[in-house]
């Protein structure tokens, strides 16, 4: 491609590109200046700036009105279209249509969204924008930041509070824990009470390899604590653990029911306070008003809300 000196631009005015469109299709100074809602004088001077640029008369005076020249001839048969594609590039509003549209987003996300969401948000997509391609790529509570920063995807889904200048989050709905176990491995029954849930050692999953969370500073608080025997930073990871080693893992609420019917699981409340976590969008404040990424946040924000109310209607449902 072609490099663009912007500077040739500067000395450009739009204006009499417009001035030349008009009088090669009316051929009269006059019926221009009607046009253009302008004056005659002013048409007239726009007229010799033309002929200035381009070193040319570019119409001239006839029994039939003021008939382009062949320089006239071709600027007008390259400046058209252009002029009409920013015409509409300016004043038609971007439409989004996702039934037809085939574009591509891109997700961040840890790997415990992943396997919540994407099998109700892939089948909802396949239903209403059937085109459309989802790219996920693994993002932790970390991470989030500087991949929107960089605008390295559309949209973030992911817990905390970190945001920068730049950023835009907004919170959908906070959730709590719940604790896994085999009971194969581990012979016993909800509810938990604390002295079994220590009395066995237990998994964790850590994005940056630190062997306490939140839970072990409540447990500290009470004069306790916990063997951690394994650390990942995968959730994708538990189950099978679980199935094989008389281990307790703790999980967001989001996992359990799936978890349990996929694998045989059991699970209990937490048998110590801990803070819920807050799922929320990220996005760069550069894709604020896109109608695409509007209607991304808007689908996925939908889905999310719509699997928390699912999953505490389970939690809350008797029996």
């Amino acid at each position: 491609m072609e490099s663009i000196n912007e500077s040739d631009f500067s000395r450009i005015d739009l204006n009499l590109l417009v001035v030349l469109l008009v009088m090669y299709r009316v051929r009269s100074v006059t019926q221009a200046a009607n046009q253009l809602y302008l004056g005659q004088p002013a048409v007239s001077a726009a007229l010799k700036r033309l002929r200035d640029m381009f070193n040319d008369p570019l119409f001239v005076r006839t029994s039939q009105g003021m008939s382009p020249t062949p320089r006239a001839e071709h600027l007008v048969k390259q400046f058209a279209p252009l002029m009409q594609g920013l015409h509409r590039t300016i004043f038609t509003p971007e439409h989004f249509d996702p039934a037809s549209d085939a574009r591509s987003f891109t997700i961040g996300m840890s790997d415990w969204v992943e396997h919540w969401l994407m099998p109700e948000l892939v089948a909802e997509l396949s239903a209403c924008a059937p085109h459309i391609t989802i790219k996920v790529v693994a993002t932790d509570p970390w991470q989030a930041v500087p991949l929107m920063e960089q605008q390295q995807a559309d949209l973030a889904v992911t817990v905390g509070n970190e945001t920068s200048r730049d950023l835009t989050r907004e919170n959908i709905a906070s959730a709590g824990f719940s604790t896994l176990w085999d009971y194969r491995q581990i012979p016993c029954h909800a509810p938990l009470t604390l002295d079994t849930f220590l009395r066995y050692e237990h998994v964790l999953v850590s994005y940056r390899g630190a062997s306490e969370s939140a839970l072990d500073s409540e447990l500290q608080q009470r004069g306790r604590a916990r063997r951690v025997r394994y650390v990942t930073p995968n959730f994708s990871a538990l189950p099978l653990l679980l199935r094989r080693l008389p281990l307790f893992a703790t999980v967001p609420q989001g996992l359990v029911h799936s978890w349990c019917e996929l694998y045989g699981l059991q699970a209990a409340p937490v048998p110590v306070n801990m803070p819920d976590y807050t799922l929320s969008l990220l996005w760069h404040n550069a894709r604020h008003e896109d109608p695409a990424s509007r209607w991304l946040r808007t689908t996925v924000q939908e889905c999310i809300t719509s699997k928390l109310a699912a999953q505490s209607a389970r939690v809350t449902r008797p029996g």
